[in-house]
């Protein structure tokens, strides 16, 4: 478990194999609530590399001097991520 938020990862190995490569984060909030987007790339074991760029976004709870994650919502592809910005940009404007 991270003692800080920036200690953070979502690098995930297994038999010497890394099954989730993270390759960049973005803080988007700190506290005893924070909340962290990642990109990262999957393991796909049936055609022997690495997926697309994949994005999830995670929220932590700090609890006794450790960072658990609380949830997670994974951003599927380079298309949804599109989607997703559109729209957060769109009402941003909108307010």
């Amino acid at each position: 478990m991270a003692e800080t938020i920036d200690e953070i990862t979502i690098n995930y190995e297994e038999d010497g194999v890394m099954i989730v490569k993270e390759l960049d984060k973005e803080i988007l909030t700190r506290g005893a609530w924070s909340t962290i987007i990642f990109k990262y790339q999957q393991w796909e074991k049936g055609k022997d590399k690495y997926s697309d760029d994949r994005y999830t976004i995670r929220r932590y709870r700090k609890m006794k001097g450790a960072y658990s994650q609380q949830s997670k919502f994974n951003i599927s592809g380079r298309d949804q991520a599109a989607k997703l910005a559109a729209i957060l940009n769109r009402w941003s404007e909108e307010s």
